[in-house]
């Protein structure tokens, strides 16, 4: 059964919630429905925008529909459980997942249709999905194979767990000859099928990739990719590689970048001796950006389309001001992404008032563990004890610093929390 996360207990192991709530569950607090900013919470702590992120979950629910694209978000961006659900009840297939941990975490808490996105050859992790299959036979999950040799190891892995339901597999084709993982060519692609149906213990059930890894996308290469994709599931098809038992083709790809360019062509896609099920797996949506993704959205490209909302903001308290050119808050490395770039000062919280004014004059410039450095222009409007919200770029690593956030609405009520399993 899921777990119920309204009754886990508040603590010291969640960062910037208030000290007085020592000891109530996590519902109760969330029944109080405190301020962010008056009701005791300490900074730095990061909120989600309650508003933002109902708004994206329904954009990209209406996105897939539009297009007859199934939809498995990918869970790593999060690994909320709320979020899943939510995902869930706005229209999602399932969730797609990175490695076994992520399925487990996603099992523990309900989700009986899971994709996962890597080939895996640890002979303990198949022996624990080998039961959990066995166990539950409402329990769905695809993962990759991209090697003879990874077959192998999975078949020889599923033949000593004494596996009776066969694990079902697509054929990753990497995104180009430089690109992460995934078969190069076509040909090692048929060898690796013809390995998976030599086993008793892999179904063959589609193709996939992942095109973002591809060196130097674009739109162009894209495309070119996909096509190549979506032919592998043709001529496998042609070719009887699927089982006769196979109730639908799997035809999966699309990360948060291009999936208009993935739409696009998986329309195209012919009609094969089965039904295809068109799967997307974009998963930062959820929460976007103020960074990566605000750039890189797909609905730059395709404004009428609609427009994703950043949800998240990181709220810190200026310690230090010592000269008129800078500026030091309380939050750092450990609280902020910051492996593609920087946070970005958008409005500050004035410490005397509560008034809030845009960051005019105010730019992130490097962060310690526990300090973010800040210039100031001559001018710029912000003390010791203001608070400043900040933007985040890539949420990925933001929901990853983060194991209890506050899903906060457009006037500061904090109305739930949002429990992460990293």
């Amino acid at each position: 059964m899921p777990t119920d996360l309204s009754e886990e207990r508040v603590d010291h192991r969640f960062k910037g919630l208030p000290p007085d709530a020592e000891g109530l569950t996590v519902g109760e607090l969330a029944a109080q429905r405190r301020d962010l900013f008056t009701g005791g919470f300490t900074t730095p702590v990061l909120a989600l925008s309650a508003e933002s992120v109902e708004h994206n979950l329904r954009l990209l629910e209406t996105y897939a529909e539009r297009h007859g694209l199934a939809f498995a978000p990918h869970g790593k961006t999060s690994m909320a459980p709320q979020l899943f659900d939510r995902q869930l009840a706005h229209g999602a297939w399932g969730i797609t997942a990175a490695v076994p941990h992520q399925v487990r975490v996603y099992r523990a808490h309900g989700v009986d249709r899971i994709f996962l996105a890597n080939e895996v050859v640890d002979a303990v992790a198949l022996r624990w999905l080998a039961a959990e299959l066995d166990a539950n036979p409402a329990f769905h999950l695809i993962c990759y194979v991209d090697s003879v040799r990874g077959v192998e190891l999975m078949d020889e892995a599923l033949r000593e767990a004494g596996a009776r339901r066969p694990l079902d597999v697509v054929v990753e084709l990497g995104a180009g000859e430089a690109g992460r993982t995934g078969v190069r060519t076509e040909a090692e692609c048929e060898a690796v099928a013809d390995a998976v149906a030599a086993t008793d213990r892999l179904r063959l059930v589609g193709v996939a990739g992942y095109e973002a890894t591809m060196p130097q996308a674009d739109a162009a290469r894209v495309r070119e990719w996909l096509h190549r994709l979506v032919g592998l599931a043709v001529a496998f098809d042609k070719a009887g590689r699927f089982a006769p038992d196979l109730p639908e083709v799997v035809v999966s790809a699309g990360g948060s970048e291009w999936f208009d360019t993935v739409a696009e062509v998986f329309a195209d896609v012919p009609e094969l001796s089965r039904p295809v099920l068109k799967l997307l797996r974009s998963g930062a949506y959820v929460s976007h950006d103020d960074g990566q993704y605000r750039e890189r959205t797909p609905f730059n490209r395709v404004p009428e389309e609609g427009a994703l909302q950043p949800a998240f903001r990181l709220w810190s308290q200026v310690v230090s001001r010592p000269t008129p050119a800078q500026a030091f808050t309380n939050a750092g490395k450990r609280d902020a992404a910051h492996d593609l770039h920087l946070p970005e000062a958008q409005v500050v919280r004035d410490g005397r008032t509560g008034e809030l004014r845009a960051a005019e004059g105010i730019t992130v410039t490097a962060l310690s563990d526990q300090h973010i450095w800040l210039a100031t222009e001559p001018g710029a409007d912000v003390e010791v004890g203001d608070w400043v919200g900040m933007g985040l770029s890539h949420p990925c690593t933001s929901f990853d610093k983060w194991q209890l956030i506050p899903l906060v609405t457009a006037d500061g009520t904090v109305v739930d929390y949002v429990r992460t399993f990293f």
